[in-house]
């Protein structure tokens, strides 16, 4: 075989494998950006549900202010986020805020049993599962994307082209304890 030849065999076998390369990290970060606008979606819809849950609690708690003004300014900070890290920071308090809500339902059982409630606490239940599930699928998506772009010789490329590493959907280690509530 002729040298010219096998200079151009290597020459389009390197270019395939770039265009494989290249196209396999935009479809990872494609999917990245798609798992979190499910995440949004599932936050939005929770912070749709926290109104008609607070009005609710309301009628039968009132003296209950600082819990209802703390899952008000959580829900607030939620719909102001706009990075991944502050989505994930500010979803920490509103679950914390959340836990408090139901800790208050808990001292009052003709709430505890009103359909109204049950409802929309079996709707928040929901929710929070869709939410852990997208943002377990999420993160599963980052890490395939930061291994594809940290292992060679994709990161070659990567580094070319610009693919910079992508945040984890991460809890913060205050929302990890336990919420307490005393009346």
């Amino acid at each position: 075989m002729n040298t010219p030849l096998i200079i151009s065999i290597v020459i389009l076998l390197l270019l395939v494998f770039l265009w494989f390369t290249y196209n396999s990290l935009v479809v990872l970060r494609e999917r990245i950006k798609e798992a979190l606008s499910q995440i949004d979606v599932q936050l939005k819809r929770r912070t749709d549900l926290i109104p008609n849950l607070i009005e609710t609690v309301k009628g039968y708690a009132k003296h209950e202010r600082e819990a209802f003004e703390k899952v008000t300014q959580a829900r607030a900070n939620m719909l102001k986020a706009e990075t991944p890290q502050q989505k994930a920071k500010a979803n920490n308090m509103l679950e914390g805020a959340l836990k408090s809500i139901f800790a208050v339902a808990e001292a009052y059982p003709d709430l505890k049993a009103s359909n109204n409630f049950l409802n929309l606490q079996e709707e928040l239940t929901d929710t929070e599962n869709k939410i852990s599930y997208s943002r377990q699928f999420y993160n599963s998506n980052v890490l395939a994307y930061n291994s594809s772009i940290k292992t060679f010789p994709a990161m070659i490329f990567a580094n070319m082209f610009g693919f910079k590493e992508s945040e984890f959907f991460e809890t913060e280690e205050e929302a990890k304890k336990e919420v307490k509530v005393q009346f």
